[in-house]
């Protein structure tokens, strides 16, 4: 299927592993021209050698960290003097300290606000004028299921990533006019380095095996198994797509049927 993003400009953020890379490996396979940005300058190099030899396209790689708005306005000048516009943003952050109430403190989920939140708003604050002005644009945020089902020992991420869905869908509205979607993306267990990180900290705390902290995991998940970063991409890259143009405002799960809520 043509997805008619060719061509087009996308700024992906923490893209350099997990669910981040996946996402500029699939718009890189479409044509799209790919920049990304991390705090890690050997993943950054290991992401470019990756999508290159998988695509044979070049991306441009941004060091940086999206918790300092300084850095983001850094990158979007860096991708307007390479490819003089941007078209599509998917913001995304890694994951706040796991803990439940106990175990964290008031001033940690400022961190987590400004890791996750505050990350987005920004970011899409510094790219909709070049949207607008292209009359074209494509907004997709990762979140996470527990927007709508809180996960345990994850109040951190639970409160901080809230507020990113009621932000998406309170722009939306506006936007539309010019031909901007904005959409949430909820991934649920699929296994990168954070989810599996997760996992050993929660076999490690129940005196468990990884293996059986995995199983008891997918005893929830109706599909029976966890997702594939490639599915999650597939999924980011329709969204992104002419095909995708009537879709605005929606929080979209890819959680195997994890989510019981309606």
């Amino acid at each position: 299927m043509d997805l008619g993003i060719k061509g087009k400009v996308a700024f992906v953020m923490a893209g350099s592993k997990g669910l981040g890379k996946g996402v500029a490996m699939r718009l890189s396979k479409e044509g799209v021209k790919v920049a990304i940005m991390s705090r890690n300058s050997d993943n950054l190099k290991k992401a470019m050698q990756d999508i290159k030899s998988e695509t044979g396209k070049e991306i441009l790689t941004i060091k940086g960290d999206v918790t300092k708005k300084s850095d983001l306005e850094r990158a979007v000048n860096e991708i307007i003097e390479k490819y003089g516009t941007i078209h599509i943003l998917f913001t995304n952050a890694g994951g706040p300290p796991a803990g439940n109430f106990f175990d964290v403190k008031p001033e940690q989920f400022e961190d987590a606000i400004k890791l996750n939140l505050m990350s987005t708003i920004n970011a899409v604050y510094l790219t909709t004028p070049y949207m607008m002005k292209n009359k074209w644009g494509r907004i997709v945020a990762s979140t996470s299921i527990s927007v709508k089902q809180p996960l345990d020992n994850l109040i951190l991420s639970n409160v901080s990533r809230a507020g990113v869905i009621t932000f998406i869908k309170s722009i939306s509205s506006v936007l539309a006019p010019f031909n901007i979607t904005a959409n949430a993306i909820l991934p649920g267990y699929t296994m990168t380095e954070r989810v599996k990180s997760l996992i050993e900290n929660i076999a490690k705390k129940n005196k468990t095996t990884f293996q059986k902290a995995v199983e008891n995991i997918i005893r929830n998940i109706p599909a029976g198994r966890m997702g594939s970063v490639e599915e999650f991409a597939s999924t980011v890259a329709f969204l992104v797509s002419e095909k995708a143009s009537y879709i605005t405002g929606a929080a979209l799960p890819i959680d195997g049927g994890f989510i019981k809520c309606i």
